[in-house]
């Protein structure tokens, strides 16, 4: 299973494993991640599983969706490597990936 880091805004991290195929957002639900919220429950409909990736694993997340992009115009800190959690599946080109969770999220 890939593990995934994540990063607080306080700077503290957990790693966890999350199951090959799950979404990011998945594995820190599933985990008890703080910060990601995930109301829509992966629908990519919400924004609250907001997440800055790493610049070296950014290029192996993929492009943004057409509506995460939408959703991200409005996020409150944006950024090039700003992504939804729920977006980004876990594969095994993605182990030891380390994304920040958003500080705030609306």
């Amino acid at each position: 299973m890939p593990k995934v880091t994540y990063i607080q805004p306080d700077g503290l991290s957990r790693t966890v494993d999350v199951k090959e195929g799950a979404s990011l957002m998945e594995g820190a639900v599933t985990h008890g991640v703080e910060g990601i919220v995930a109301i829509c429950g992966g629908a990519c409909a919400c924004g609250t599983c907001q997440v800055y990736v790493e610049p070296p694993w950014l290029a192996l997340t993929g492009a943004r969706t057409t509506d995460e992009a939408e959703l991200l115009e409005f996020a409150e800190h944006p950024a090039a490597n700003l992504r939804l959690a729920c977006q980004i599946p876990a594969t095994t080109a993605l182990d030891g990936i380390v994304v920040r969770v958003a500080k705030h999220q609306h």
